[in-house]
């Protein structure tokens, strides 16, 4: 009995260590943490979803320009591209 007892102990102390060894540093975890925000554009974005290990890439208009980024998980890297005075986009 206080082997099944250690056992279990031992189990639940294992799991609360594996659970707190998450990725909580990426840029999901964090994504305003370098810079004050003055606001928050939260409409809604187009995206695109490309093949399995291809960027992913989304577009939405800000003040009447189109803004294009791409995202790829949790990766340093990424990529942005900006088309002034779109005329796909109400003028902000």
């Amino acid at each position: 009995m206080k082997k099944l007892i250690v056992a279990g102990l031992a189990g639940i102390i294992l799991t609360f260590t594996l659970a707190g060894c998450g990725d909580m540093t990426g840029k999901t975890a964090q994504p305003f943490d370098d810079a004050q925000v003055a606001g928050h554009n939260t409409g809604k974005a187009d995206v695109g979803n490309m093949p399995d290990g291809f960027n992913n890439f989304a577009s939405k208009c800000d003040h009447g320009n189109r803004v294009y980024t791409t995202y790829h998980g949790d990766s340093a890297y990424g990529g942005i591209a900006v088309v002034p005075k779109d005329p796909t986009c109400p003028q902000g």
